[in-house]
C-alpha cells in the first residue's frame, strides 16, 4: 500500500478567483492554482479548490494534514454595510456614546460643510443603559443594578433582538459588572449572541471599544455559520476532523474552533496573509524595505514591510466602521480587474469604487456584465492576453471594445485614449494609496522596492514606478497565489491588552509585572488549546507609551526579563527614539515633560513550520526560449500599437534579461513591460523591473 503523503493547503478566497496553494510537506514541493470564487457561497468555491489542487497532486483527501484560509466574510459583510439588527447596553448616562462618537470629519474639517454624519451602527431607539459604575482602577463606586439588567434584556427579547454588544464604563479594569449583564441577556436570550468588550478589547477609549464590540457581535453570527459549515464539509471530505485554521488580521492563525468566538479579528483576513507572503519572498530575495501591492478582482490592497515584517497599527477600519484591534497596517482602495469604469454627473471619467467581481464579472467574460472595466481596457490595448488561467476563462474582446466605445462616445475620446485614461486613473489611484501608508507616516516611497502580487497586481508596475519614482518592483512566482502562500508561512498568535496608566516616575513596577504575567497566562492558555507545547511558546511583550498630554500613543517593545527601574527606562528610551523617528523630535530629558505608560501588551505565538524557498538552476542567459509569440500592444495612446513580444514565465530562468517593450505571461498574472524598462529574473525566479538608467549625455 502507497504510504499517505502529508498535504498543507493554503486558501485565500477573493472577489473574483479562490487561490490555492499546496505544501508537500515530505518534499517541500509547492503546487499553487486558482479557481473562479463562488460569491453566492463562497464554502463551494473553497472545496473546489481542494479538489482541484489535490488532482495536480494525484492526491485524496486523506492527504491532507491541515487547511488555512483567508476569508473575506466578515470584511464583505461590513463593506457591504449589511448589519443585521443589532442591541448595545452601556452604562448609565452614556446612552449618546455612539451618536457623539469623535469629534473628527473625514478629509478634514474643510468637508464639515458637506459631510453628512453617517448612520450608527445601532441607533438610540436600540441602546439600553444600566445602573451601576466601575471607576479607572477597576473600584466599584455604584452597585450593579440587577433588576435594570434584566428590564433590559426583557427588552432585547420583546423586540426580537438577539445579537447584543455590552460595553460598560472601565470594564476594561474590571470585567464583573459586564459579565452580570452578560449572564442576564443569556437568562432571557439563551440563545443570544453577545459581545462584551472586556473579552473584545481590554483597552480605554470608551467609543472605539463600543464600536469593536458592537462589529464583533454583528460579524459573529454570519463568520460563525460560515466557518462551522466549511468545517463540516472538510471533515466530510478528509473522512476524519481535520486542522482547519482562520488567517488573523494580525498576521496570524487561529484555530476555527477559537476564532468563532473572536470573529472580529478576521476583518483582514485575506490581505494580511497577502503582505505576510510578499514579506517573506522579498526578504529573501535580499530587500528589506518593500511595499506591497495586492491587486485582486474588486480592490487593491497595500502595506508597508520594514526589515521583514509587516507594520502592525489598531487604529483600522473597515468600510465606514473603526476597529480597535492588532492588524497588519492595509490601506484598500477600489482599484481591482473588475473595477468599474463610468461617467459622473459633471461629465468626468471615473474608476472604481464599484466592480463587477465574479458575476457577471467585466464585459469580456460575455457573462452578462454591462459596464466597461479596468480589465476591458487591459485586453483591449493588448496587455493582457486573450483568456485568463491558462485558457480557462476565454474573453470576448469584441465585448470589450463595444463597451468601451460606448464610453469613449459619450467623453468625446478615441478608444486608445479612453482605454489609456482609465488605466492611468486606475494606476493614480493606487499611487495615492501608497503614499496614504508611507509619505502620511513619514516614509519616503522611493527608498522603497515594491511587491506586486494577484491577479491584477502587476498590470500597472511600471506607471507605479514612474508616478512615485520607485526603485524598483518585485514580481513573486505565481502572484496571483501569494496571499494562498501566505497562509503557510504565518505563526498562531494571540494578542491580549490591559489598559493601566501611569506615568513613569510613579510606575509600580510590581503591578506592572504582573499585568504582564496574567496578560502571559492568557497567551499560554490560548496556546495550549491550539495544541502546542509550552517548551514552544514564544511571548512578545510591547507598551503603548506617550507624552503626558498627549491624545495618542506609539507602540515599543517590552524586553524580556523583571519590570524593574533599568527595564522601564530602556522602554521609555526606545518610546524616545521611536517617536523623533515618526514626529521628527522628542523630549528626552526634558524636565518639564514625562512619559506616561498606557497600555500593556502580550502576544503569544506558536510557530510552524514554513515552506522553504529555493533557490533554480541558472539558465543559458538566452530568453528566446521563452518567447512564444507577438501581438501588438499599446502602452501609450500617443504612440498606438506596437509589435511586442510575448514570453511564457514558467520557461523563464534566473539571469535572463528583457528590455521593455515585452509582455511575459503565466497562469495566474501578466506582467507588461513598458518600453524603458528591464525584466531580471533572480535566483528565486521572481521577476525584478527596473526602469532603464538614463544615458549620459552626448558632449
Amino acid at each position: 500500500m502507497t504510504p499517505a503523503r502529508r498535504i498543507r493547503i493554503g486558501i485565500d478566497t477573493g472577489g473574483t478567483f479562490t487561490d490555492v496553494v499546496a505544501l508537500d510537506e515530505d518534499s517541500g514541493d509547492l503546487v499553487t492554482t486558482k479557481t473562479p470564487s463562488t460569491p453566492s457561497d463562497p464554502a463551494d468555491g473553497f472545496m473546489n479548490g481542494i479538489d482541484k489542487v489535490l488532482a495536480m497532486l494525484g492526491c485524496t483527501g486523506e492527504d491532507i494534514t491541515a487547511v488555512a484560509h483567508g476569508t473575506t466574510v466578515a470584511t464583505n459583510q461590513l463593506l457591504e454595510d449589511k448589519i443585521d439588527r443589532l442591541g448595545f447596553v452601556t452604562t448609565e448616562g452614556y446612552e449618546f456614546i455612539l451618536e457623539i462618537a469623535r469629534q473628527a470629519v473625514p478629509d478634514g474639517y474643510g468637508n464639515s460643510y458637506f459631510w453628512v454624519k453617517p448612520d450608527r451602527i445601532v441607533p438610540v431607539d436600540r441602546v439600553r443603559a444600566v445602573g451601576g459604575r466601575m471607576d479607572f482602577h477597576g473600584r466599584e463606586i455604584r452597585p450593579f443594578d440587577e433588576e435594570g439588567a434584566r428590564e433590559a434584556a426583557r427588552w432585547f427579547r420583546e423586540q426580537g433582538i438577539s445579537t447584543i454588544g455590552v460595553c460598560l464604563l472601565h470594564a476594561y479594569a474590571n470585567p464583573k459588572h459586564e459579565l452580570r449583564m452578560r449572564d442576564a441577556l443569556l437568562a432571557e436570550q439563551p440563545d443570544a449572541v453577545v459581545s462584551i468588550s472586556s473579552e473584545v478589547l481590554r483597552e480605554y477609549r470608551e467609543y472605539e471599544r463600543s464600536m469593536t464590540t458592537l462589529v464583533d457581535a454583528a460579524v459573529k453570527p454570519r463568520v460563525g455559520r460560515y466557518v462551522a459549515g466549511i468545517q463540516r464539509r472538510l471533515d466530510a471530505f478528509t473522512g476524519r476532523p481535520t486542522p482547519f485554521s482562520i488567517m488573523k488580521s494580525n498576521g496570524g492563525v487561529l484555530s476555527a474552533e477559537e476564532v468563532v468566538h473572536q470573529p472580529i479579528t478576521t476583518v483582514l483576513s485575506g490581505p494580511a496573509a497577502g503582505a505576510l507572503g510578499a514579506a517573506l519572498i522579498a526578504e529573501r530575495a535580499g530587500f528589506d524595505k518593500v511595499l506591497t501591492c495586492d491587486g485582486g478582482g474588486t480592490s487593491t490592497d497595500v502595506s508597508v514591510v520594514l526589515g521583514g515584517e509587516p507594520t502592525l497599527t489598531t487604529e483600522g477600519s473597515v468600510g465606514r466602521f473603526p476597529s480597535k484591534i492588532p492588524m497588519i497596517d492595509v490601506v484598500t482602495v477600489g482599484a481591482g480587474g473588475g473595477s468599474v469604469a463610468w461617467i459622473s454627473p459633471e461629465g468626468t471619467l471615473k474608476v472604481g469604487p464599484r466592480s463587477a467581481g465574479a458575476d457577471p464579472g467585466p464585459l469580456c467574460y460575455a457573462r452578462g456584465g454591462t459596464e466597461p472595466t479596468i480589465t476591458d481596457a487591459h485586453v483591449l490595448l493588448g496587455r493582457i492576453p486573450p483568456h485568463l488561467l491558462g485558457g480557462e476563462i476565454p474573453l470576448n474582446v469584441d465585448a470589450a471594445r463595444e463597451g468601451l466605445a460606448k464610453i469613449a462616445g459619450e467623453l468625446g475620446l478615441g478608444l486608445e485614449q479612453c482605454a489609456t485614461g482609465i488605466l492611468e486613473i486606475s494606476a493614480w489611484n493606487q499611487a495615492n494609496a501608497l503614499r496614504q501608508i508611507t509619505v502620511k507616516r513619514g516614509l519616503d516611497v522611493r527608498d522603497f522596492t515594491m511587491a506586486t502580487f494577484g491577479g491584477s497586481g502587476s498590470l500597472l508596475l511600471c506607471r507605479l514606478i514612474d508616478i512615485l519614482g520607485l526603485a524598483g518592483v518585485i514580481v513573486p512566482r505565481d502572484p496571483g497565489n501569494v496571499s494562498a502562500f501566505g497562509l503557510l508561512t504565518v505563526d498562531v498568535r494571540c494578542d491580549y491588552v490591559r489598559t493601566a496608566v501611569a506615568r513613569q516616575p510613579e510606575l509600580d513596577h510590581a503591578r506592572t509585572a504582573e499585568i504582564l504575567a496574567e496578560l502571559t497566562g492568557q497567551a499560554a492558555e490560548a496556546l495550549d488549546k491550539e495544541g502546542f507545547a509550552r517548551a514552544d511558546h514564544k511571548y512578545v511583550r510591547t507598551a503603548d507609551l506617550r507624552y503626558f498630554g498627549q491624545a495618542f500613543e506609539v507602540r515599543v517593545p517590552v524586553p524580556d526579563g523583571d519590570v524593574d527601574e533599568a527595564l522601564t527606562e530602556a522602554v521609555a528610551d526606545a518610546f524616545h527614539e521611536a517617536h523623533e523617528r515618526l514626529y521628527g523630535y522628542n523630549f528626552r530629558g526634558d524636565p518639564h515633560q514625562t512619559v506616561e505608560w498606557v497600555n500593556l501588551r502580550v502576544t503569544g505565538v506558536g510557530p510552524i513550520r514554513r515552506p522553504e524557498l529555493r533557490e533554480l538552476p541558472p539558465g543559458d542567459g538566452d530568453p528566446a526560449r521563452a518567447c512564444t509569440g507577438r501581438r501588438p500592444v499599446c502602452f501609450d495612446a500617443a504612440a498606438g500599437y506596437v509589435d511586442t513580444a510575448i514570453y511564457n514565465r514558467a520557461a523563464l530562468a534566473p539571469g535572463d534579461v528583457l528590455e521593455g517593450p515585452v509582455v511575459i505571461e503565466e497562469f495566474g498574472s501578466t506582467i507588461p513591460v513598458h518600453p524603458g524598462f528591464t525584466a531580471r529574473v533572480d535566483a528565486y525566479g521572481n521577476v525584478i523591473v527596473t526602469p532603464v538608467a538614463a544615458l549620459p549625455k552626448e558632449a
